[in-house]
């Protein structure tokens, strides 16, 4: 951790919603005046999308099915440590782009399926935001979370967390259902292992929990709404935390146990502005001090 370069990390899953979460933030950056640098997990995938296909096709005929962008190997872990630990010491670094489709291929002059060039980060930044695949990862090789100040999850439950991708991958990137399915299958075994065991490492979980039937998340004609969905903000660390003040001014919201407290789908946003912005005004602020 860093209090003169401090840096917030937001983990969650390909279809979970970090995006969503990421819009807040900045918000938040842009309204208090904070200049952040953001990097994208994506950034640090191991290969291009043409040499993923190449080592996928090789891990199959090796045996190995469970191969994905899940995977710690599918990634470079140890430069995204690299790339936290060096912001921290001196507030710089380096991050590139990976662009997903020919509209950002436009934007950053690059190939659809490929990376930009790794370039220098803005000079004088207040903090660095990530967002994505494994911002709290801690194994054998790497420990994210020892650098990040703020680690939140973004974890709605598996099958609206399926629902959200299977939507997102046939109408913004024309995959099948089918595909969507293959992938998700063979996701699952670094999903338990690389995915989920982040968000014990992380200091504030959102968990979107719907209340209509989504037992069937591949027939799903629709994502459910916000307003068909409750939240569940779990703190690792509630010390500090005004309850009695969040649920005086989130309608419909309610302490589940000593350490969360659930509000309404539709309040999410406005939950997250009014937990997340005087942490982050302190991490500035603290900053400014140093």
């Amino acid at each position: 951790m860093s209090t003169k370069h401090p840096i917030i990390s937001v983990t969650g899953s390909s279809g979970a919603g970090t995006s969503t979460v990421k819009n807040t933030f900045d918000q938040i950056f842009r309204r208090e005046g904070i200049k952040a640098v953001s990097i994208e997990g994506d950034a640090f995938h191991a290969f291009d999308r043409a040499a993923m296909k190449v080592e996928f096709e090789k891990r199959i005929k090796a045996g190995d099915h469970s191969f994905s962008h899940f995977s710690y190997e599918a990634n470079e872990l140890a430069e995204l440590e690299r790339v936290f630990r060096e912001y921290g010491e001196t507030g710089s670094g380096k991050t590139r782009h990976y662009v997903h489709n020919d509209e950002e291929g436009k934007l950053f002059g690059a190939a659809s399926g490929t990376f930009t060039e790794w370039a220098d980060f803005e000079s004088g930044t207040d903090m660095l935001f990530y967002e994505g695949l494994h911002g709290a990862v801690k194994n054998d090789n790497v420990d994210l979370p020892k650098y990040a100040d703020l680690k939140i999850g973004v974890v709605p439950v598996i099958n609206l967390e399926w629902i959200q991708k299977i939507h997102r991958d046939r109408d913004q990137r024309g995959y099948t259902t089918e595909a969507i399915t293959d992938v998700i299958l063979r996701r699952m075994d670094a999903y338990v292992k690389c995915i989920t065991p982040q968000f014990s490492q992380t200091d504030i979980n959102f968990q979107r929990v719907p209340v209509v039937d989504t037992s069937n998340p591949f027939i799903a004609r629709s994502i459910p709404t916000p307003d068909e969905s409750l939240v569940v903000i779990r703190f690792k660390n509630p010390r500090g935390i005004d309850f009695q003040y969040l649920t005086a001014m989130i309608d419909g919201s309610w302490m589940s146990r000593a350490n969360s407290i659930v509000v309404p789908g539709g309040k999410m946003d406005l939950a997250m502005q009014l937990i997340l912005t005087p942490l982050i005004l302190r991490m500035a602020d603290n900053a400014k001090r140093i």
